[in-house]
């Protein structure tokens, strides 16, 4: 088998947390001379997210999630991506299919796996959502962000990898970051971002607390990522008010500018958020998404705050106050930054995408001395770093 016949499809559409580890992964593959496919969803953040991808092939599928009151949607979605990627992969059979969760990730693996292929999942969060709990029975192989979620998925093989990020999320430096985006060098930056959903409540409750926070820090910088809702000028406006000098986005794609830039971050506590989150080891208050499946936010943020490497206010109880003092106790302790900074890098999985993607190399007995990584030494011939192996046979 040659590099140019070895195929892999990667399912990893529908919300920033599926693609964005799932394009980590992709480029560790392209780097072992693989050809991949990407099958994401039509939805914006996907659409937005691949411009920049290079070198794979971008299917998009006609999937729409699960939504109460849309069921007959959303099984129409589900047959008609099965037919497209059966049609697809009749064309071009990949080696191997890895679903990353969510809406768009079982109707092409059921369809690779017709084909043949060996299939894979990754589940980020702590409690496995409904489409990989149920697609986990089929896969070969499981790969999980956190230690606990392996038992609860229910897969035959599942081994701890952490949560992919992007090369680019890496310690650097916060001035030259800061500068990137219009920010004072030398002053703190108080980084506000509530995600793709759900962002108006975070963004109501910063915006309730920014004179406390003002006050006891008026030196501190606002770069706020406020989301789609509309809110971007309302923000401004209070930070005009305030007197905050302040940057203010609906969305920022060069999110490693705005980690760095970062002294302290407010959150949702979405699973490739954390990922990213630790990579950068930026302190952060937690403020879990309360709607989302199986209150799977909570469970991740409760994760971190269990060592250190988070603060956790749950929306429903969370106040001004109580926002203020979370943001304060870590914005004018250097000491309290530090440790979480120390708690924050044992979440981080540096090789997270690279032991992935090795995973799937050696289930096609490809990870030889021939792959084009490992005749120059790269990364993707590596040896695997240690991980914790969960088998439910």
């Amino acid at each position: 088998m040659t590099s140019a016949r070895f195929r892999v499809a990667i399912a990893c559409g529908g919300t920033g947390g599926h693609l964005f580890p799932g394009l980590a992964v992709a480029q560790q593959l392209l780097d072992n001379g693989c050809a991949v496919t990407l099958l994401i969803s039509p939805k914006e953040v996907d659409q937005q997210a691949v411009r920049g991808a290079r070198g794979m092939d971008v299917v998009t599928l006609p999937a729409v999630g699960l939504v109460q009151g849309r069921y007959l949607a959303f099984v129409r979605g589900f047959v008609r991506s099965y037919r497209m990627a059966s049609r697809l992969f009749r064309e071009a059979r990949p080696e191997a299919a890895l679903a990353m969760g969510g809406f768009t990730s079982a109707p092409p693996v059921l369809a690779a796996r017709r084909r043949g292929a060996k299939t894979f999942l990754h589940e980020s969060n702590t409690i496995p959502g409904r489409a990989n709990r149920w697609l986990a029975r089929f896969v070969d192989e499981a790969f999980v962000g956190f230690p606990d979620a392996a038992e609860r998925l229910g897969a035959k093989r599942a081994v701890w990898t952490g949560t992919p990020v992007r090369p680019q999320f890496a310690a650097r430096d916060a001035a030259a970051s800061r500068a990137a985006l219009g920010l004072d060098p030398a002053r703190p930056v108080l980084l506000v971002m509530g995600g793709s959903q759900g962002a108006r409540a975070i963004n109501e409750l910063v915006m309730r607390a920014l004179p406390g926070i003002v006050a006891a820090l008026p030196e501190l910088q606002l770069l706020h990522l406020t989301g789609s809702g509309g809110d971007a000028e309302r923000v401004r406006e209070v930070c005009a008010r305030e007197r905050v000098a302040a940057v203010v986005r609906e969305f920022l794609p060069e999110m490693h500018l705005a980690l760095g830039a970062a002294t302290v971050a407010v959150s949702r506590a979405g699973a490739s958020s954390l990922a990213e989150l630790a990579a950068m080891r930026v302190p952060s208050v937690l403020i879990p998404y309360p709607t989302a499946m199986d209150d799977h936010q909570l469970h991740n943020a409760r994760a971190f705050e269990a060592t250190g490497a988070a603060r956790v206010l749950e929306q429903r109880s969370a106040t001004p106050e109580s926002l203020t003092r979370a943001v304060l106790e870590l914005a004018l302790d250097t000491a309290a930054r530090i440790r979480m900074q120390a708690a924050l890098a044992e979440w981080h999985r540096p090789n997270a995408a690279r032991n992935i993607a090795n995973a799937i190399l050696a289930r096609m007995a490809w990870l030889t001395a021939e792959t084009p990584a490992a005749r120059r030494g790269g990364p993707g011939f590596a040896e695997p770093d240690e991980h914790q192996t969960f088998s439910m046979a």
